[in-house]
């Protein structure tokens, strides 16, 4: 019995001092953070998807950034996009157009350079073998070497007729004209292609303004044509009328009605001011380049027949050179006519009269353009839908070389009769 005893009382006292041992061990990790495993979840993948809210669409040198919104019903949300502020594909085509623009610009510019060679080089050569032939014909008369004369008055002939179908070539196309056209045309697109990169940095496009640069493109492309057979510009014209190198139809670029009446920066004063200059520059400024315009191609085309008839006549005379029905008359025809025909291709295409006049023609369409450009938002009767006035307004008066002071002081003075000034300070 006592056995008994001791033996459970060891068992009762092990037990307990390894209850304390064990309570020890699991109580010695106690100062470690504890782990709570109700609060940890694993996140979903939309949940991450959610947190992507802009994509960068990148395309060339352009970033189109697209905003989402989340939307979660029950256990799957759904992915919205939001109203942009410009489509991606009309910034695409919008660049595309600026490309060609640009390419335009280079053609146009390498081209002109091209043309102005062909000005400078091909009134020197035919002055130079007009100049000889005229030499060599004075020296076929004088007979001083006492020698056959036949192969002077001969070369001194084939040069003269050279020089007669080349002067008629370069008169029919008129290098300087064109060296103006292509200038002009590089200016204007030049002009577009920053209007399109305005329109894409602070704009909003549509497919409107596509359409329209798509509009702009074509008229210029048609105003300055680059072959010269077949489309090019009549270096002639009967009647003189102002160059046009935008789309017929004047589309102006207006607003969306937003549905309140809105003055859009327009008033009375300055619709009258807008009717007062449009008044000036037809009556003035447009009226006064056309007439000069009428009078430059007359004399370009008097200069281009006199030179190939005095060279044609030379030639004539050089060949007939030493005849005795005709004594010295032959041979002052062929060296006077040679030399009055240097003469008649200097001024006209070393002083480039047909640039003049192509210069002319284009200021000439430049009021046109104004004039269409006016009249067409004093046209819109909805004020809202028309382009800024105080924005219009600056333009105009930066278009015209004024201050705006200047600007309105024209407008208000145009009433006087015979003191009226021209619109333009620039042309």
């Amino acid at each position: 019995m006592a056995t008994l005893q001791a033996s459970s009382f060891l068992c009762a006292s092990g037990s307990i001092s390894s209850g304390q041992n064990q309570r020890r061990r699991i109580a010695a990790p106690t100062n470690l953070p504890k782990l709570r495993t109700s609060t940890l979840s694993l996140p979903n993948l939309p949940t991450i998807r959610g947190l992507v809210e802009e994509l960068d669409l990148k395309s060339g040198n352009y970033t189109t950034t697209t905003t989402t919104k989340i939307e979660k019903h029950s256990n799957s949300p759904k992915i919205r996009p939001q109203a942009n502020d410009s489509d991606p594909i009309v910034i695409a085509k919008l660049y595309a157009i600026m490309e060609a623009v640009a390419d335009r610009v280079e053609i146009h510019k390498n081209i002109g350079e091209q043309r102005n060679n062909w000005n400078s080089l091909l009134l020197t050569s035919i002055n130079a073998i007009t100049l000889a032939a005229a030499i060599m014909t004075g020296i076929a008369a004088t007979r001083a070497l006492g020698a056959p004369i036949m192969a002077v008055k001969l070369a001194s002939t084939i040069m003269y007729l050279s020089a007669t179908g080349i002067l008629w070539i370069m008169n029919k196309i008129q290098p300087s004209q064109l060296v103006e056209e292509q200038q002009n045309a590089a200016r204007l697109f030049k002009q577009l292609h920053g209007q399109i990169q305005t329109l894409v940095t602070i704009g909003s496009p549509t497919g409107s303004d596509v359409k329209e640069a798509m509009e702009k493109v074509v008229a210029l492309d048609r105003a300055y044509p680059l072959p010269l057979i077949g489309v090019m510009l009549e270096k002639f014209p009967s009647t003189v009328e102002p160059a046009v190198w935008w789309p017929k139809q004047l589309g102006q670029k207006m607003k969306e009605n937003s549905g309140k009446m809105d003055w859009n920066g327009w008033n009375g004063k300055l619709e009258d001011e807008m009717r007062e200059l449009m008044g000036i520059v037809e009556r003035k400024d447009k009226a006064n380049y056309l007439k000069v315009g009428e009078k430059l191609v007359k004399l370009n085309k008097k200069l281009a027949l006199t030179g190939p008839i005095l060279t044609g006549l030379a030639a004539v005379g050089s060949a007939f050179t030493g005849s005795s029905s005709l004594g010295a008359w032959a041979a002052v025809l062929g060296v006077v006519g040679g030399a009055l025909a240097s003469i008649v291709n200097t001024f006209e295409h070393g002083g480039q009269v047909g640039m003049v006049f192509e210069m002319y023609r284009s200021n000439a369409g430049f009021f046109s353009l104004m004039e269409e450009s006016i009249e067409s938002n004093l046209n819109e009767s909805d004020v809202s839908r028309r382009e800024n006035g105080e924005l219009f307004e600056m333009k105009v008066a930066l278009q015209l070389g004024r201050s705006l002071s200047e600007l309105r002081d024209l407008a208000s003075s145009s009433s006087r009769k015979g003191d009226e000034k021209s619109a333009s300070k620039i042309f």
